[in-house]
């Protein structure tokens, strides 16, 4: 273990000579965390490119069988079991929060992700996913770094899984969150309502029309965007033949992600009803151009992930909510039916008739749209970047959790005092 003075006195050497290195963590469960961590990471280097700046995957180095494990339980949830998901996020409020660290399994399959954390020194470490805030945390436990700790929150509230003993700065999407970390135990002044933040083309201004003819779209027609998410998951070829069946004359752009398979499937369903539907449907795979397809878009329809949520409302693009995951994507839902920037949909076979009647009410499908925008986060990276940079100036160490956390010795290390 490296003795907390070498690597302070390592980090001031580094003040002189060095650029500020700032360490970017994020988790390739779902691809909203990596897209979050991307979106900083363009902004920090945007504003200060003399950072040295580094982003990485924390799964890439834990051992694959974890790895795999890890995002196999993720998918199989979503896909097969939502229910045991949502029992699962029930289940952590319950029992959060706690005085210790999260899950030691982790660290122990992890050897290569901390080995990165204490050989980079980051001057300030951004985590934007659970799993890597815990490790960080615990590493600042140990004194095994001396770094500054940003914690981005990829959704609208706050799992307990979240919270993390050692600590500089919470970012959050919504007061409502910096009310709750701060009713139970969290400083105030070290939480920032930034929103979730999402890459910088999304607040690019574009022209819809020139969108809907780059994509191939006609003008004349509403467009309704299908999003699987970034690994295609969910109920999409149920709610892609209910669109099919809509009365409104309709074009449907449905994306795929990286799901191969599920591609194959909806163009062999879109094809096989052809005939019989009244909508025009063009099945893409993973896009690196959402930003224009939500600029040609009247409505999106899918999964409410954080990320994909912050986009639409950026692009001020309504949201149809079908059968959201029990859990997080349920409270993101009601974050955003409360803002009256979605409607929500519990059972596929009303989906047409929900959407029908929602074209059909251009006023109201307006209102919508603007208060999308409203409840938008266009600069939440830059906001994280700024706040970022002071704390990369900072001499103290990170924040210790109020809750009676003890720096347990959980490895046999020898015994340290809390930091303060």
């Amino acid at each position: 273990m490296i003795p907390h003075s070498i690597l302070k006195a390592n980090l001031k050497m580094n003040d002189k000579t060095e650029a500020k290195r700032v360490l970017i963590l994020s988790a390739s469960i779902g691809t909203g965390h990596v897209r979050a961590g991307d979106a900083i990471k363009e902004a920090l280097t945007a504003i200060e490119p003399e950072v040295r700046v580094r982003h990485e995957d924390a799964l890439e180095f834990a051992n694959p069988p974890f790895r795999k494990l890890w995002k196999k339980s993720y998918s199989d949830l979503v896909n097969n079991a939502p229910e045991l998901l949502g029992l699962l996020y029930d289940h952590a409020e319950r029992v959060w929060p706690k005085d210790d660290h999260g899950l030691a399994i982790e660290r122990w399959n992890s050897g290569s992700l901390i080995k990165l954390a204490t050989s980079y020194q980051p001057d300030v470490v951004v985590c934007t996913h659970p799993m890597p805030a815990d490790m960080i945390s615990w590493l600042l436990c140990k004194n095994r770094i001396a770094a500054q700790h940003a914690i981005v929150l990829t959704d609208f509230d706050s799992n307990p899984m979240w919270l993390c003993q050692h600590y500089s700065h919470y970012f959050v999407a919504l007061d409502e969150t910096l009310e709750h970390l701060c009713h139970i135990g969290y400083d105030r002044e070290r939480i920032t309502v930034s929103g979730i933040p999402v890459d910088p083309l999304f607040a690019q201004k574009k022209d819809k029309q020139t969108m809907l003819k780059k994509h191939g779209l006609a003008p004349d027609r509403d467009t309704l965007l299908l999003s699987a998410g970034g690994l295609g998951m969910g109920p999409v070829e149920p709610i892609l033949s209910s669109l099919m069946q809509l009365k409104s004359e309709v074009q449907i752009v449905a994306v795929c992600g990286q799901n191969q398979e599920l591609k194959a499937r909806l163009e062999s369903l879109a094809k096989k009803h052809f005939a019989e539907s009244n909508t025009v449907v063009k099945i893409l795979g993973f896009s690196k151009e959402m930003d224009e397809l939500m600029t040609a878009a009247d409505l999106i329809v899918g999964k409410p992930g954080g990320l994909t949520l912050s986009e639409a409302m950026v692009k001020g693009l309504p949201f149809v909510i079908v059968n959201p995951v029990p859990g997080q994507e349920e409270r993101n839902s009601d974050h955003l039916l409360e803002a009256g920037a979605a409607i929500r949909c519990n059972t596929v076979g009303a989906l047409g008739f929900k959407i029908d009647s929602l074209l059909q009410d251009r006023a109201r499908l307006q209102y919508m749209k603007q208060n999308a925008l409203n409840f938008a986060h266009p600069d939440a990276a830059n906001i994280i970047v700024h706040k970022v940079r002071a704390l990369s100036e900072l001499k103290t160490k990170s924040a210790v959790h109020p809750i009676n956390h003890k720096c347990e010795n959980i490895f046999g290390l020898p015994k340290l005092t809390n930091r303060n």
